[in-house]
């Protein structure tokens, strides 16, 4: 039935992106998706071979990779491309060759929006991507009545766009503030909301009211001329995947925003060139005072600042380096995530778990630091990581 549906549904998908046009607004900015998907892909180009950290990454506390007995078959990963776009899928495959000859590593990666989908229907023995979300748990629950296995396989990246960099509170520099809580975040970003949800399961103790909003500077203790300054709040488009982190980590899953935020989406410039929404946001916050927003460190400028954070109000405000990113004592340390599938008491599929255990291994983490845009696992997640495979 569901190939079925692909071969009716396809064409006449590509029927009507091919009849779209592509739709100018008088700045002269093309928002047409398939053009800003080709510009984006465009600006991705020629960063492949580039190794992004000067410094090295001792590994030895990780375990070795032990390979198991031989095996056999081809085992199907899908989702994000961030393996292909650097060089890290080839040298995962011709290490992981050596030890495991007999098994076909079958990959098609084009992104995170595919991976749970091609877990679900089948097609995937692994699905590679960002966090899971509501819609892609759900989906998944209700097919085979658990939730999937999920796996932290390897870090994102410091400041490199595109490979899942750390994700960063940005300021004005004349802003006296340096630091702040997840709970000011919440009062900042956030708004009055009855519940949030953790997975699929609605938590009504995430409630809170309208008086933790924060909307002026002095409610975060500056005074003077700050004190009765309203904070304006900037943000990357809800739908993409840093907006979800935040929500995830910071408004609990509410979707509840603050009522005055501003969206800065991707598009394509009268030049035809990629427009980063997240790059535009932090110009317009350097040139705002009272401006506050989200998005990767790569892009700021001399007049803005990224924040430290603290987890908790009596918690050390932590600054967004290679090292605290790495080692995830900064909070919005970004994750690649694996998928699979796996009933509840019962042994995960031996091809799935060889691969696993070479990716989690001091071997499959050292491709990652010589790849050069991700950064490895710490000791203790690889830990907690291959508990998981037992």
């Amino acid at each position: 039935m569901i190939r079925s549906l692909t071969r009716c549904f396809l064409p006449a998908l590509a029927l009507l992106c091919a009849a779209a046009p592509a739709v100018a607004q008088d700045d002269g900015i093309v928002r047409d998706a398939l053009a800003v998907q080709a510009a984006r892909t465009e600006h991705g180009k020629g960063i492949k071979d580039k190794h992004f950290y000067t410094r090295t990454w001792d590994l030895s506390d990780l375990p070795h990779y032990v390979p198991g007995p031989p095996l056999t078959g081809t085992l199907r990963l899908w989702g994000n491309d961030v393996l292909t776009r650097g060089r890290l899928l080839e040298y995962w495959t011709a290490a992981f060759r050596q030890w495991q000859p007999g098994l076909v590593l079958d990959f098609h990666l084009t992104s995170s929006a595919v991976a749970i989908p091609a877990l679900v229907t089948g097609v995937a023995d692994i699905g590679i991507g960002r966090h899971i979300l509501f819609m892609e748990q759900l989906g998944f629950e209700r097919t085979y009545g658990h939730d999937p296995l999920e796996i932290e396989a390897m870090n994102g990246a410091y400041d490199v766009l595109g490979w899942n960099p750390a994700w960063v509170i940005v300021l004005n520099r004349d802003n006296p503030l340096s630091r702040l809580t997840v709970q000011q975040l919440d009062g900042i970003f956030g708004a009055e909301r009855n519940g949030g949800w953790v997975g699929t399961t609605w938590h009504p103790e995430f409630s809170r009211g309208p008086e933790a909003n924060l909307r002026t500077w002095g409610q975060l203790g500056l005074t003077g001329p700050w004190r009765d300054r309203p904070i304006h709040v900037y943000s990357m488009p809800f739908q993409y995947g840093p907006s979800y982190m935040l929500d995830r980590l910071v408004l609990h899953g509410s979707d509840k925003w603050n009522e005055t935020i501003r969206q800065y989406p991707q598009a394509v410039g009268p030049d035809g060139k990629f427009v980063v929404g997240a790059q535009v946001l932090v110009q317009e916050i350097g040139r705002d005072p009272a401006g506050i927003g989200w998005s990767s460190l790569n892009y700021l400028t001399p007049r803005t600042k990224a924040a430290a954070i603290a987890a908790g109000p009596g918690a050390p405000a932590i600054a967004p380096t290679l090292e605290t990113v790495q080692d995830r004592s900064y909070y919005f340390s970004d994750t690649n995530y694996f998928y699979v599938d796996r009933t509840p008491g019962r042994p995960l599929d031996p091809k799935v778990a060889e691969f696993l255990r070479y990716v989690l291994s001091r071997e499959g983490q050292a491709e990652v630091v010589r790849d050069g845009k991700l950064l490895p696992l710490p000791a203790r997640t690889v830990a907690e990581q291959l508990a998981k495979l037992r």
